[in-house]
């Protein structure tokens, strides 16, 4: 079976994936979810950028496995994913880009200007990740939400280093893979949720249609937390995906 490799959001961590290990794990499925460097026990690098991070992966997976893995990535962890392709392909064998876009607005948009403030400010202000986390996370879930996931969002959110954080933030603004879609040769799934405001399904949708056969899957009344949110939806989205090609 092909290992699956679970990569986290920018609030995130491997806690993350806590309802998918066990799962994905116990119908045989060699499964690791990591902590992005700078997360959990994962060391930092320097300079914080897309580039060092998606070596970091690389390493990784050579780490886990001998063969190429298959990506599931939430959010921050999508662009990640595509990221990770584009550099290195021959470590990847499939994605699930999940709750994700191919592109964040540049750094001196507006709508870039104002999710920076949205999600630093209250730092300089003196606020805590759990303050933060607790404000954030509460519009990130959907009206058919896992009465556990948004508490364990928040504790997970509540954990990441504040300095992390800080850039991770501003690394999403430097992501942009848009001329790379139609170059993707590896299956591809994307999920999204029908209320998800952050990756909204009409985005998704655009985003599979320029990528040679991928699929699009939308989660109603899911939010943007996906994984907590719907745990169960989303695993047997994955999963079907993965039995249909041969994964």
């Amino acid at each position: 079976m092909t290992p699956l490799v679970f990569l986290h959001g920018v609030g995130g961590g491997h806690h993350a994936w806590e309802r998918q290990l066990p799962y994905f794990g116990g119908l045989g499925y060699p499964s690791h979810a990591w902590d992005q460097p700078g997360y959990g026990h994962s060391p930092a690098v320097d300079p914080y950028d897309l580039e060092h991070i998606s070596a970091s992966l690389a390493r990784l997976i050579e780490t886990l496995s001998d063969e190429p893995v298959a990506l599931v990535g939430h959010s921050m962890g999508g662009l990640i994913a595509q990221e990770t392709y584009v550099r290195h392909p021959k470590l990847v064998k499939a994605m699930a880009l999940c709750f994700t876009s191919p592109a964040f607005a540049n750094s001196s948009s507006e709508f870039t200007q104002q999710f920076i403030a949205a999600r630093i400010a209250p730092l300089d202000q003196g606020k805590t990740m759990a303050d933060i986390a607790k404000a954030l996370m509460l519009g990130m879930r959907g009206s058919v939400s896992d009465a556990s996931g948004l508490a364990l969002a928040e504790q997970i959110m509540s954990s990441v280093p504040v300095e992390t954080y800080r850039k991770a933030v501003h690394l999403l603004t430097t992501f942009d893979r848009r001329k790379e879609l139609a170059g993707i040769r590896v299956p591809t799934l994307l999920i999204a949720g029908s209320e998800d405001k952050i990756a909204p399904p009409e985005m998704m949708e655009r985003m599979a249609r320029k990528i040679p056969g991928a699929e699009c899957l939308v989660l109603h009344g899911c939010g943007h937390l996906g994984p907590m949110d719907q745990p169960d939806a989303f695993n047997a989205a994955l999963l079907s995906f993965l039995k249909r090609h041969q994964l």
